[in-house]
């Protein structure tokens, strides 16, 4: 099971900026385990999406380039105080996570 995220998302004028905090370790499969010689197996997001009321704003790719535990920022015209903003993540492993929150 993933971790929670943390998402803020607030207005500035009339662009709502929405911040959010993965967890997640972000494995590129590079890597060898300093104890076992081994190589550590690739685990990484490979989609993230978002969405103001349930209208999609954002859906990006990413891969094994992005640094642990990744931060995300954007902005989106348009929305105003009590949207809700949902963001989603889907690794290449299948896990997934979702958090919510609503524009203040």
């Amino acid at each position: 099971m993933a971790e929670p995220m943390k998402i803020r998302a607030s207005m500035s004028g009339d662009t709502a900026d929405i911040k959010c905090l993965m967890n997640h370790p972000m494995e590129t499969g590079l890597r060898k385990d300093a104890k076992t010689g081994g190589m550590v197996p690739a685990h990484h997001i490979t989609n993230v999406t978002a969405s103001v009321n349930g209208k999609e704003v954002m859906n990006a790719e990413w891969g094994g380039g992005i640094s642990k535990n990744p931060y995300l920022a954007f902005k989106v015209k348009g929305a105003k105080a009590g949207d809700k903003v949902q963001i989603s993540w889907t690794d290449n492993k299948g896990d997934n996570n979702t958090a919510e929150t609503s524009i203040s």
